[in-house]
């Protein structure tokens, strides 16, 4: 979502000591993002601060986060300006610079020959995928996840997302209600695993843990020619939480047979070949470092992710597409079915999704 404000991006980069040829960058949704063309290459990104309305909050977390995980890569002999995000400071030592009008724009080294993926074609792809989120996780083990900021509070607190859409189906702002009883059935049965998670951290068997809350696919890079992860990218939302939610998100987007607004449910399911090609490597990576209950937890993490993001869609659209962008009528029911189909589909094969987790533990 690009803003319409223009800015000087010239006198932005001087802000870091830069001057040299800038150009847009990219298909991301939610911040403006610039190449610069020096020698090394930089990335300028605009804060969406619309988004993000705490940017010295987000900025301390992606700082901390990435000079942690740097001083590991150093220490395993890999290459720290390669492997993680780097912030570059401004001229006067900020790690990013703050316009007069509040405006934020931040600034990261490039990370050369790399490549992302939307989609993966191949299933090695979610293989070196899910190595990159488990090392991700396997470096911060031992950062104390305490210290960063809630930069969006319950955001994936499923409990809360159950209330927020009891209280869409009270208000009933767009009158579709009585078209959505089917849906909201489904939603309100499904309830029954919403706090699996949040009262096993409450319980102390699932440890809060450093998380990255949005794990797709193209949030990490691969190299161009191995096609082994190199980086993970878009640290926007790194905040406390559950592992789980990690590897749950991964696989609600990652192991599905189709887009998440598909309207021919035939067409939806859980590909278990996907699932077991993320699972390998995540837990190829971070497998020793899990407690019991977390691994327990791990294939009805995929469900609870895609439960709650239906419940998500559903409740937007019964407040009136409030939140999500929607491209058509009917946008975020046809997501709320699609994700609710792909629900039922995964509970089913939670037994062996139960069987590939052991296989790899």
């Amino acid at each position: 979502m690009m803003e319409s404000k223009q800015y000087d991006l010239k006198d932005i980069l001087t802000k870091f000591n830069i001057d040299t040829k800038i150009e847009l960058y990219g298909n991301g949704h939610i911040n403006d993002t610039y190449l610069c063309e020096t020698s090394p290459r930089f990335i300028l990104q605009k804060i969406n601060t619309n988004v993000f309305k705490d940017p010295a909050a987000v900025m301390e977390n992606i700082y901390n986060v990435t000079c942690h995980v740097r001083e590991k890569i150093k220490e395993a002999g890999g290459e720290p300006d390669r492997e993680t995000l780097n912030v570059i400071p401004t001229k006067t030592g900020e790690i990013y610079y703050t316009h007069p009008d509040g405006a934020a724009f931040r600034m990261y080294k490039f990370v050369e020959r790399s490549v992302s993926y939307d989609v993966a074609e191949r299933p090695e792809i979610l293989t070196y995928a899910g190595e990159a989120f488990g090392k991700f996780q396997r470096m911060l083990s031992d950062f104390p996840a305490e210290k960063l900021h809630e930069t969006i509070v319950d955001f994936h607190n499923t409990p809360m997302r159950v209330k927020q859409l009891q209280e869409a189906i009270k208000g009933n702002l767009s009158g579709r209600l009585d078209s959505v009883k089917d849906e909201v059935k489904f939603a309100l049965d499904y309830s029954k695993y919403s706090s699996e998670i949040t009262d096993a951290m409450e319980m102390g068997d699932v440890p809060l843990r450093v998380t990255h809350n949005d794990t797709k696919l193209n949030n990490v890079l691969f190299d161009d020619k191995t096609d082994k992860g190199v980086c993970v990218i878009d640290l926007d939302t790194v905040m406390p939480g559950s592992l789980l939610y990690d590897f749950g998100d991964a696989l609600r987007f990652g192991a599905s047979s189709c887009a998440e607004d598909e309207t021919d449910l035939e067409k939806v399911y859980f590909d278990l070949d996907k699932y077991e090609a993320f699972a390998k490597g995540f837990l190829c990576e971070v497998g020793a470092n899990l407690t019991k209950k977390e691994a327990e937890l791990l294939p009805l993490s995929a469900l609870l992710m895609t439960y709650e993001c239906g419940i998500r869609f559903l409740a937007d659209y019964i407040n009136g597409d409030t939140y999500f962008k929607i491209h058509r009528e009917h946008h975020n029911l046809d997501r709320a079915r699609n994700q609710f189909a792909l629900v039922e589909d995964i509970e089913k094969k939670l037994p062996e999704m139960a069987r590939i987790v052991q296989k790899y533990m």
